[in-house]
């Protein structure tokens, strides 16, 4: 089997144990509601490990939109070199936070299930698909 990267499978949010299943139903932008599988599509492995797993995906998310209100206020002030006005700060804070807000969403979770849980999830390269497991099957 080939192995896949962690970096390459949390840049295109994959399942952390097999790497190959999606974590979310669709693109990050776009004219949907951006909704996470429940289990792996490819190996079933389930996402939320336990009641309100995610909630803690929001810490991740408010550090990462910490992390871009400063690089945002550091470019203004580098391009404009303005300091008079703090409605151009709040402005353009307010649309990079809200051009941005999928963005956290979804990898506040990539960050959760690969950096914050790893004893959980053991990255398993030969594991089968969930189709082919069950064809494997006796019939009862």
């Amino acid at each position: 089997m080939e192995k896949v990267s962690k970096a390459n499978a949390m840049l295109h949010a994959k399942c952390p144990r097999c790497r190959k299943g999606n974590l979310f139903n669709h693109s990050m932008y776009g004219f949907h509601i951006q909704k996470m599988y429940e289990t792996c599509p490819y190996c079933g492995f389930l996402f939320e490990q336990e009641p309100g797993y995610f909630y803690v995906s929001m810490y991740a998310s408010y550090a990462l939109n910490v992390a871009e209100i400063v690089a945002t206020v550091i470019a203004v002030y580098t391009f404009t070199g303005n300091m008079d006005s703090p409605w151009l700060y709040i402005g353009v804070i307010f649309v990079v936070s809200f051009l941005l807000s999928p963005f956290n969403f979804r990898y506040s979770r990539v960050m959760l299930l690969y950096w914050l849980t790893p004893r959980q999830v053991k990255y398993q390269p030969d594991i089968k698909p969930i189709a082919e497991r069950n064809q494997n099957k006796p019939p009862h």
